[in-house]
């Protein structure tokens, strides 16, 4: 027998609810590199919070950089390289392919910086800009955006020690992103989730995929299989005829369901106390309808809290090359 119980849920900030606001005395000097759909998002950002002051934007489209310039009043530039001495912190939101190079000569300018995921195209340059952040006590924050969303946030407590994970991550094609393969586009979301979320490591990849649309890989299916017997089926696709993005989790007397499309969780777990009148357990099961959020914005708050408390980020270089070593490794096997 099953329960069901509906509710609405209200999700507090990634940041648990820390404002710096209190502690700052100077705006952080932000900017964005990279204007497209999620770089343009995140100057929108900075130019919304308080305690930061949005210096400029960089593309090399000039004419973009400028439409984008205009509306938020701020200084447009086509090298990234000329917001060196004029900020604290910088957005690098431009193609995969150019994280690396960008990156590495902001860390060396002392400019703290979230890099979209992946982070970089190879494991060698993502230990480098590691290092280099480390050298220059810079803080160096992935964008896995799905870590601040707030259907995650709602249920994460709930998941303790999954013994089996499914997740699956469709969408339409679409030209950006398709510069990498789907793994490092889509893929590379769930596989952060479940590597945080599984405290083990990795024993086994098996995976298979095929290009479709593009000369990369398009649709793509893995099983991880980790040390202390969790295993994880993850499938991605970019050619698929509609937008999913779901994940479950099993464990022991508890099974989660998170739905990061619809903002919705479930949450059902075994009731062993009080069994049915044939002595199997009850199934108690509550779903929630999760507030959507600012999931975006959670995640640059988290950004600069990290700035301006000399603090860890929550989704740091070392996960997001961990997440890149394993989207490397399901790769290998196409």
């Amino acid at each position: 027998m099953t329960r069901t119980v509906t509710t609405k849920h209200d999700t507090k900030s990634a940041t648990d609810g820390a404002s710096t606001d209190s502690k700052i005395t100077d705006r952080l000097r932000m900017a964005v590199v990279g204007t497209g759909y999620l770089g343009r998002f995140h100057a929108q950002k900075y130019n919304q919070l308080a305690q930061c002051e949005l210096i400029a934007i960089s593309d090399v489209d000039t004419a973009r950089a400028s439409t984008i310039a205009d509306e938020l009043s701020t200084l447009a530039v086509t090298d990234h390289r000329d917001l060196i001495g004029k900020v604290d912190a910088v957005s690098v939101a431009s193609p995969t392919t150019t994280h690396f190079a960008v990156a590495k000569e902001l860390l060396e300018a002392g400019i703290h910086v979230l890099v979209e995921k992946p982070i970089t195209v190879t494991v060698q340059e993502a230990q480098t800009l590691i290092e280099i952040a480390q050298q220059h006590n810079c803080v160096l924050q992935v964008g896995h955006l799905e870590r601040f969303n707030p259907a995650l946030l709602a249920v994460a407590d709930q998941i303790i020690k999954p013994s089996f994970i499914e997740s699956h991550r469709l969408a339409p094609f679409n030209t950006r992103g398709a510069d990498v393969n789907v793994v490092l586009d889509l893929m590379i979301h769930d596989i952060d989730i479940i590597m945080h979320l599984v405290d083990a490591d990795l024993s086994a990849i098996h995976a298979n995929g095929a290009p479709i649309v593009s000369s990369e890989t398009d649709i793509a299916n893995a099983r991880l299989e980790f040390t202390n017997g969790c295993v994880a089926n993850v499938t991605a696709s970019r050619v698929s005829g509609k937008v999913e993005r779901r994940m479950r989790f099993f464990q022991k007397d508890t099974y989660v369901a998170v739905d990061f499309q619809e903002n919705t969780s479930r949450v059902c777990k075994v009731d062993r106390e009080q069994p049915d009148q044939d002595g199997i357990p009850v199934i108690n099961c509550v779903d929630e309808n999760i507030d959507k959020g600012d999931a975006i914005r959670a995640e640059i708050e988290a950004f600069v809290h990290a700035i301006n408390s000399g603090t860890r980020p929550l989704v740091s270089g070392e996960d997001g090359l961990r997440a890149l070593k394993t989207a490397i490794e399901i790769g290998r096997k196409f």
